[in-house]
């Protein structure tokens, strides 16, 4: 069923299709484009940046007013729950997040429930954006998943394969389960609160879901997806929520049926008939082009835009990365990639 209507991003949510997928990027405010790495100066440090509503508003404004996506993105991170539950939270340039690692002694000592003063900037981000956005736009909150938020927390940094936290699920499950319960509690919190700020749509990022074993992927990442879907529409019945297990592979089908999300994202490794046949005859897909053909530009890029399009947009699709911008895209390179998507006669 095709449908055209205010926030065509919203329609392909809600169950119609759109003759021109509607488009936006995963890290679409960021490193790449000057005008944010200016502000980024300004402020200082990154949290300062995502902690000030005036900056994280400009910012997730920013790649609006360039390209006029279909979709703005709340300018926050994945950490900010840690960070509200009390735990050291630090952005290292060049290096990436560092946390106070968490073992399993101190488990015991977590804080369950998060002091949600500390994110009140981003719900004043949300609102101020709310109020600038053109209205044919929609606007997405997100939280990271249960799974990946805890491997950077016991890891205290991202690792090659997020070991430590597979090593505490497999020797200390108890341990484990703890903290998993309480990012799941705290992250329907949070979600419902960017709802009232004036988000659109929530996305669940677990971006390390693709080193679990089927058994593992199943307790530690489709369970707790399941529990927050569930837990913000007990209170927001119609709240639209993509999920987005990286690496899930062929485990996405049992990860759609089981957490009832609205649409799934997908990696460039996702295998297009089974996706066809046995996830986007369920949901909305949103995906999945290769950053890096992105970044290479010219004949490699169209090809690449043109395969997604082949693959999905017969069906419900919108049109996003595979993963996050790189900060070497050349914004050219963005404008080719929007003009071919935008030129499709589907």
């Amino acid at each position: 069923m095709t449908q055209i209507s205010q926030k065509p991003f919203l329609d392909v949510l809600s169950g119609h299709r759109q003759n021109v997928p509607p488009v936006w990027m995963m890290r679409q405010a960021g490193r790449y484009l000057p005008e944010y790495r200016e502000l980024r100066a300004k402020a200082g440090g990154f949290l300062d940046l995502c902690f000030t509503p005036e900056y994280a508003a400009e910012v997730t404004l920013q790649p609006i007013r360039r390209f006029n996506f279909d979709a703005a993105i709340i300018f926050s991170d994945i950490l900010v729950i840690p960070y509200a539950l009390g735990r050291s939270v630090r952005f290292e340039a060049g290096e990436g997040p560092r946390l106070d690692p968490l073992d399993t002694e101190q488990v015991t000592s977590l804080a369950t429930q998060a002091d949600f003063s500390k994110l009140e900037p981003v719900y004043e981000a949300l609102r101020r954006v709310r109020r600038e956005l053109d209205p044919n736009i929609a606007l997405i909150g997100f939280c990271g998943a249960p799974w990946t938020v805890a491997t950077y927390m016991v890891a205290g940094q991202g690792t090659p394969d997020q070991a430590p936290a597979r090593m505490m699920a497999y020797r200390h499950p108890e341990a484990f389960s703890k903290i998993i319960d309480v990012l799941v509690e705290n992250s329907i919190q949070y979600l419902l609160g960017q709802l009232k700020a004036g988000a659109d749509v929530l996305q669940i990022f677990d971006t390390w879901a693709g080193v679990l074993p089927p058994r593992e992927f199943q307790r530690w990442s489709i369970e707790p997806a399941k529990r927050i879907v569930a837990g913000v529409r007990a209170q927001a019945p119609d709240a639209k929520i993509i999920g987005f297990p990286r690496g899930a592979g062929a485990m996405l089908p049992a990860y759609v049926e089981a957490t009832a999300v609205n649409a799934v994202s997908i990696d460039w490794a996702a295998e297009p008939s089974l996706i066809r046949e046995r996830v986007q005859n369920r949901v909305a897909v949103q995906g999945n082009l290769d950053p890096l053909a992105l970044i290479a530009g010219g004949a490699a890029l169209d090809r690449a835009v043109d395969d997604v399009l082949a693959n999905y947009a017969s069906g419900r699709l919108i049109f996003n990365l595979g993963h996050g911008i790189q900060p070497e895209t050349p914004i050219a390179h963005v404008e080719q990639m929007l003009k071919r998507v935008r030129g499709y006669k589907g």
